[in-house]
């Protein structure tokens, strides 16, 4: 409990000193201290980026961090540093081709740097196929990195002794709690054949949330493009778990008339269809409305500087923001928790035989 406090005070004074910093002034050296710049700060938070920035110094624009490898295809292979875009201040020049960011997306352009946009305010520059390694990619990777050296260690464990050492210690009553308390209740006798997804999937949001809480600033399960991708293979694999029983209740629903049977067939079509849209927009929206919540609550002391003074509005700020992250703690779990639940209930109803 004390480590978990301490973790939770670190996360918590970075944030407020981070934005304490920026404001000071923006990326063009102008104050950040209205209602629009915040919100504007915040969103810009919650993107995604061709880099990580640990630091910005508001007054002088400076950036601390380290940029990510740009690997795009446009008549061709172009790799190189997001540092020559300059967080977007530059063009980036690439055998011969030329590139600039707009809002945090990567576009085609000539030498000067020009963005043409239509009525609605889009860019129309063409849009080169982006393979780069941004931060999301980093996060994915890490977690991915972590999930395998901890469960890699939990295995050698059992080798040589039946209660696990270190990390493994940790995982195993989350591994038995997985076990025992979603796969085997929701998917019955066949639960063993889908634990390697149950616990790859419960793991992998979990750590993940746990790093959107740290000051690298991940936001990867706030990233509606995760969610779909989790929420896709789910869907199939409950689709090719479904078993007769399964699909007779979906194409012909037995002891129903007919007449039914055929008002109630896209229905069920369409339930089928919802079940991982629901699993989506849940893990979506939780993470990306924590993520917001504390960064909110953090601008508080800007928005209130006025008001109370700088002392009483970066307290009052860190306060809540402490409040919320602690809070966080149990949404990254919760979060977790229930995407795997509800992965485990949809594979149950796919595999359960018919009773008679």
């Amino acid at each position: 409990m004390r480590n978990t406090l301490l973790f939770v005070l670190l996360i918590s004074l970075f944030n407020v000193n981070t934005l304490f910093a920026v404001a000071g002034g923006s990326e063009e050296g102008g104050q950040v201290d209205t209602q629009e710049e915040i919100k504007n700060y915040i969103e810009h938070h919650l993107k995604d980026s061709h880099d990580f920035t640990f630091w910005t110094n508001g007054k002088t624009g400076t950036h601390i961090g380290f940029p990510l490898p740009v690997i795009l295809w446009s008549d061709g292979l172009h790799v190189f540093l997001s540092s020559k875009f300059d967080h977007g201040h530059e063009v980036a020049e690439s055998n011969g081709k030329y590139f600039t960011l707009y809002h945090s997306k990567v576009f085609e352009t000539n030498a000067a740097g020009d963005i043409d946009l239509d009525e609605e305010g889009h860019a129309t520059n063409a849009k080169p196929l982006d393979f780069s390694i941004t931060k999301n990619v980093v996060g994915m990777l890490l977690a991915s990195l972590l999930l395998f050296l901890g469960f890699n260690s939990l295995a050698r464990s059992y080798r040589t002794r039946s209660i696990p050492k270190g990390i493994g210690r940790v995982l195993e009553p989350l591994v038995i709690y997985v076990r025992d308390d979603i796969a085997r209740p929701n998917i019955g006798p066949k639960y063993e054949r889908y634990m390697f997804y149950l616990l790859t999937v419960f793991f992998y949001i979990w750590i993940l949330n746990l790093m959107g809480l740290t000051p690298l600033g991940f936001n990867v399960t706030g990233n509606i493009a995760i969610t779909v991708g989790l929420a896709l293979i789910t869907f199939v694999v409950v689709q090719f778990s479904g078993n007769k029983n399964y699909w007779k209740h979906i194409f012909w629903m037995p002891g129903v008339p007919i007449p039914m049977k055929i008002i109630l067939m896209p229905i069920e079509v369409l339930g089928m269809l919802t079940k991982p849209f629901a699993l989506l927009i849940r893990l979506f929206a939780n993470m990306t409305a924590g993520h917001f919540v504390v960064m909110s609550l953090i601008a508080l002391m800007i928005t209130m500087r006025s008001a109370f003074g700088l002392v009483a509005s970066t307290g009052m700020a860190f306060a809540l923001a402490f409040f919320i992250t602690l809070i966080e703690l149990l949404v990254a779990f919760l979060q977790a928790y229930i995407f795997t639940m509800l992965s485990a209930l949809f594979i149950g109803m796919a595999v359960e035989e018919e009773h008679h």
